[in-house]
């Protein structure tokens, strides 16, 4: 027997239980439960029937079978049709469902060989394998919606997402023209989704206004919740903050209503986006983190598990959270692992900063190309950041040309290259061109700026320190400082710290200033960045050489090359020996 209802897709010669072309995994008694009252979903079942079905000849009680219609629930609760195992009280208990064209029972009847191994591929995760099994298929004959929609999936899982949408496109076609309203709108969501990532987002509007209609006749549809999700998303990339909070906020309330977890951890995490951008920091933070540990803990298909870890390292890497950045990448690099999902370009573009903050910066630099490559495909509107991330990791290895290039097509692109961009002409002893280079970029009120702002203050504090606008970088430490609840992070810290020490030791305050910088090199370790520890070590020897301790300049200098020989960095060895000729 194999039997449809909602999202779901029940096999019983296959023992398996699908949710979206994904196997939910049941105990074998609890899978039996399902079979055996689907199979007699005409009726109510008496407790006693189905104890002696299934534990024939063993002794249990009321409370095995409770559990059972329990965890079978909770199962169901993942596609929102927990409300089909009806309880009677007294009586026992019914599978009850409205069946439409396509839900009711087909014969037992072996699909073509083939095709089953294309839909075994995508049940267990082959992705690579999926895509070539259904394209030799589709040569053959007609695929089902169904068949479709599985095929596009592992496009998408396997890094060619752009490749999915004419197979959406038709899937939703295919599940209109069946009658099945549900699942073309869920392939007509995908489509949205895509469409946005390739910043097309009047495309985007269209596909989740076209999975609106389709689900208005249906009451309680599982899709109901993605539409407000994506509308969210759709409103964060126009820019409307206040919208889209709300949106995020109707999806997860909607997902905790329907116990469908995919729209609640999804809700939830743009919820804490979306707070972020506005200045909640710790209520955005505890949303993002709590909206990846639901979805985890909820085995979510791979593309949903792809969006969430996708977006809190964007959130991570904007705020200049790297602690947290490197946690959620080794999560989501063992993800990958589990679900057989190929890193997309923003994946590559993530990877590549943190590796770049840490200090691994040929294996960034390798992170980034990759991500170049991918990115005009996947997600066209980020090559401008991958760009800003290049400049930073050419900046940070010593080739000033080359990081000086990245950064002029990074603007070019229309995306904010700062602060690298302005920290290199402070480099280059342009400190006025950096202070205006960083005044700039904190004009507008889009999202990036708006996560990005700690950490943009925080390098025009040093920059003004540098550049002799002393009262200004004062007034800059003094308000970051003030609002530790919203930039908390250790880097925003460091950074004023390295600024404080500018402006004490202009004031003759050679003591204080030594602490500041020692205070914001710990802060830097904190954190695994041990580029910028290193630049720190230097700027103690510098100062320790000034208030007449060789020795201990010397020991940071040794300190400082030793890194500067582990990270491959020429600019480290270049300024390591200069500060060695001066002790000589």
């Amino acid at each position: 027997m194999r039997f449809e209802f909602g999202p779901f897709q029940l096999d019983e010669p296959g023992r398996v239980l699908r949710l979206a072309q994904r196997e939910v995994p049941l105990q074998p008694r609890v899978f039996d439960l399902l079979v055996y009252l689907v199979r007699s979903r005409a009726r109510v079942v008496s407790k006693d029937e189905l104890l002696d079905a299934l534990w024939p000849g063993v002794t249990v009680t009321d409370n095995s079978l409770q559990r059972a219609v329990s965890t079978l629930r909770g199962a169901l609760r993942e596609g929102g049709m927990e409300d089909v195992i009806r309880s009677f009280p007294r009586n026992g208990y019914r599978f009850l469902v409205d069946e439409k064209p396509g839900e009711a029972e087909r014969p037992a009847v072996e699909a073509p060989e083939d095709i089953e191994a294309a839909r075994k591929a995508v049940a267990d995760r082959r992705w690579n394998d999926t895509v070539a099994l259904y394209e030799r298929l589709d040569k053959a004959g007609t695929l089902s919606g169904k068949d479709l929609d599985g095929w596009a999936l592992a496009l998408q899982c396997s890094g060619k997402p752009s490749d999915a949408i004419p197979l959406y496109v038709r899937a939703a076609a295919a599940h209109t023209q069946a009658g099945s309203s549900d699942l073309a709108a869920a392939s007509a969501i995908a489509l949205s989704v895509i469409h946005l990532e390739r910043g097309e987002a009047a495309l985007a509007n269209g596909w989740i206004a076209r999975a609106q209609d389709l689900i208005t006749a249906i009451p309680g549809s599982p899709m109901a919740g993605q539409i407000p999700w994506m509308q969210a998303r759709i409103a964060l990339f126009e820019g409307d903050l206040g919208r889209g909070l709300e949106l995020a906020q109707a999806a997860y309330d909607l997902g905790r209503e329907r116990g469908d977890v995919r729209t609640e951890s999804l809700g939830l995490m743009y919820r804490g986006f979306f707070k972020l951008s506005i200045g909640d920091t710790s209520g955005g933070l505890a949303d993002q983190d709590h909206a990846a540990a639901l979805a985890l803990s909820s085995r979510v298909d791979p593309v949903t598990g792809g969006t969430l870890y996708c977006n809190i390292l964007w959130a991570c890497r904007t705020f200049g959270d790297w602690a947290r950045a490197s946690q959620w990448t080794l999560g989501y690099r063992q993800f990958c692992s589990d679900s057989g999902m190929q890193f997309s370009g923003s994946c590559q573009l993530h990877r590549a900063e943190v590796l770049g903050v840490h200090g691994s910066l040929h294996d960034g630099l390798a992170h980034i190309n990759d991500s170049l490559s991918r990115l005009s495909d996947d997600a066209p509107w980020a090559v401008g950041d991958a760009y800003r991330v290049l400049g930073d990791i050419q900046a940070a290895i010593g080739d000033t040309d080359a990081a000086r290039a990245a950064y002029e097509k990074s603007y070019a692109l229309g995306w904010n290259p700062e602060p690298g961009h302005a920290m290199l002409l402070l480099e280059l002893g342009e400190p006025e061109a950096a202070y205006a280079a960083l005044e700039r970029s904190l004009i507008g009120q889009n999202w990036w700026i708006l996560q990005r702002q700690g950490m943009l203050l925080a390098h025009l504090a040093l920059v003004a320190a540098h550049a002799g606008r002393y009262e200004k970088a004062q007034a800059l430490i003094d308000d970051l400082a003030g609002k530790q609840d919203r930039w908390p992070m250790p880097s925003i810290r460091a950074l004023t710290n390295e600024a404080a020490a500018i402006l004490a030791r202009k004031r003759g305050g050679g003591d204080e200033a030594l602490r500041r910088l020692h205070l914001a090199r710990q802060l830097w370790t904190s954190v695994d960045s041990r580029f910028n520890a290193a630049k720190l070590r230097l700027q103690i020897a510098d100062l320790q050489f000034e208030l007449g301790d060789k020795s201990g300049a010397a020991t940071e200098i040794r300190a400082a090359l030793a890194a500067a020989d582990e990270l491959d960095s020429e600019k480290l060895r270049r300024q390591c020996s200069a500060l060695q000729a001066r002790l000589a």
